[in-house]
């Protein structure tokens, strides 16, 4: 990027553009040489069976690292973890304010405290509607329907530009505990002409005609299903979901049932909704201890799980081995929810699981039991026509979602839209332009405790584990070649059938080699190692048609 002294407004998405998940973007103003930041969203996304041993991935944030006197703070838009994921392991070393909502700040804390993180974050409280200044910007929080409380876009203005950074949202008028959208103060943006405008939107259901469907849409199809109910009914859906959940509160009273929660994601979650008065006039919701004193006709239990985690409730509940609760023959099972792509493998097994004991599964192909929290086109196009935006950057997505947002832009004729991905350095205001690539990013990885780059994790190593074994041999041999003692072997991961055995082969060859070679070959280390190791692999592979990893420790003693 070329050097200048002129104000500029910039964005640099580090994580969720070309991508799902792991949202987080930095917005300057000034010259280049002195600008100031501030960053929106820290989220996670979730390690797959690709990287064996990774449950979290995050932006890298070297970039800001490098500006970190010039970051003047983070600001959340809402406590989704693929918002607010990555605060408590990236921000503490910034030292900077995070602003936020009182729901996400007492998710912080949850998470802070069920995590056991000694490192915490200077938490300034925002709100809707009251605009407060960071530095150059001054920012204000819109309420914006989304599938969890207290969901905000962002107007970030400065003195040659504003931006409607949006968030997670959809234009729903009639949500269940959440407010709904502010489209008054939306359609004020667009009234509002002093400054240019660039709106950096939510990609995730670009490609869907139409609107979104309703919360209440859910609740009333949920209040039916629950009603109609035989025997138990169950449910699982996002923890964070809190008007869902208590869309099936509110069912399960009027159906004269009673509601047991299980898991400790429902449990913190609906206890901090409880502590910020969101569920004034429910009926008490009972621990799983309950679900045995309750007759199956009389209970609607909400369990944690939707997603298919191997030790969430509805898994345990799916194999039989949770100690409390079980689903039989004649029970309902509904999903209320979705399964993320690349958990839909996990999400199949369990309600195969349930169909075999007989239980009913329902899910979102048998009716209206759950929707996204995102827009489609037809909310897109209104979002457009209200705010007048002369900058499109379609963010949160994958390049398809992205793609598609963009030619939805230029067909409502939207003057600059800009197709942006991860460490591209998009000028907003003046002269809108993308400079490809021009900021280094990358990932970092949740190993456990140890927070580390792909480079650092070991995962290539336990891909290879995992794919070809390992061999383990090791040996003494004095300095007339003669071996002291061993060779030892460990043979994990390679097949072992009752005709024929790797770990007899591997003595084999070992035998072969040291009978092969003159005792003062053996004598030396490196020429024994490398003939073993060689031998030993080939060997394997042709029998089994595959390399295994081989170690091969020669000791000289």
């Amino acid at each position: 990027m070329a050097q200048n002294q002129r104000d500029e407004l910039v964005f640099v998405p580090l994580g969720g553009v070309g991508e799902i998940g792991m949202n987080m973007g930095a917005y300057g103003f000034g010259p280049e040489r002195s600008r100031k930041w501030i960053v929106v969203d820290c989220g996670v996304s979730f390690g797959g069976p690709d990287l064996p041993g990774i449950e979290l991935i995050m932006a890298n944030p070297e970039f800001l690292e490098e500006r970190a006197d010039d970051v003047l703070a983070l600001i959340l838009t809402h406590s989704h973890e693929d918002h607010y994921g990555a605060v408590l392991d990236l921000w503490p070393g910034f030292e900077k304010p995070v602003y936020c909502t009182p729901f996400t700040a007492a998710m912080l804390a949850a998470k802070r405290a069920g995590d056991g993180i000694v490192e915490n974050v200077d938490i300034t409280i925002m709100r809707p509607g009251q605009p407060f200044d960071v530095g150059p910007f001054t920012i204000e929080a819109i309420n914006v329907a989304h599938s969890i409380p207290e969901s905000n876009a962002l107007l970030i203005s400065t003195p040659i530009g504003r931006v409607l950074h949006t968030g997670d949202w959809k234009l729903d008028p009639t949500p269940v505990v959440n407010a709904p959208t502010d489209f008054a103060r939306l359609q004020a943006i667009g009234e509002e002409s002093s400054t240019p405008l660039a709106l950096v939107c939510d990609s995730t259901n670009a490609m869907k005609e139409g609107e979104s469907p309703s919360e209440a849409e859910v609740a009333a199809n949920l209040e039916t299903l629950i009603a109609n109910a035989p025997n138990r009914v169950a449910v699982t859906t996002f923890a964070s979901n809190v008007g869902r959940v208590v869309s099936i509160v509110r069912a399960a009273e009027k159906a004269g049932r009673q509601v047991v929660l299980s898991g400790r994601s429902l449990h913190r979650i609906m206890g901090i909704a409880k502590e910020l008065g969101m569920l004034e006039g429910l009926p008490p919701l009972l621990d799983q201890d309950a679900y045995r004193t309750l007759p199956r006709n009389k209970i609607v239990l909400i369990c944690t799980g939707s997603q298919g985690e191997a030790r969430a409730a509805i898994a345990r509940i799916a194999r039989g081995d949770h100690p409390v609760i079980e689903l039989n023959a004649g029970d309902r099972m509904i999903f209320s929810s979705w399964a993320i792509p690349g958990n839909e493998r996990e999400v199949i097994d369990i309600q195969n699981l349930l169909i075999d004991k007989g239980v009913e599964i329902i899910t979102q192909n048998d009716g209206l039991v759950h929707v996204t929290g995102h827009p489609r086109r037809g909310e897109l196009q209104k979002l457009y026509s209200w705010v007048k935006p002369q900058v499109l950057v379609p963010v949160h997505g994958e390049p398809a979602h992205l793609l598609a947002h963009a030619k939805l832009g230029r067909e409502a004729g939207i003057p600059n839209v800009i197709d942006a991905r991860n460490g591209d350095m998009v000028r907003l205001f003046p002269e809108p332009l993308a400079f490809p690539a021009e900021v280094r990013t990358g990932e970092l990885y949740l190993d456990g405790l140890v927070l580390c780059t792909p480079e650092e994790s070991g995962v290539k190593g336990r891909r290879r584990l995992s794919f070809g074994g390992h061999v383990v041999v090791s040996l003494c041999v004095g300095g007339n070649g003669q071996i002291v003692s061993g060779p030892d072997l460990v043979v994990e991961g390679l097949p072992e059938t009752e005709d024929e055995s790797i770990t007899d082969l591997v003595e084999d060859t070992i035998a072969g080699v040291l009978k092969s070679m003159p005792a003062k070959r053996r004598s030396d280390t490196e020429v024994l190692n490398s003939a073993l190791f060689k031998a030993i692999r080939n060997e394997v592979n042709a029998y089994w048609g595959r390399k295994p990893n081989v170690s091969v420790f020669v000791h000289r003693v």
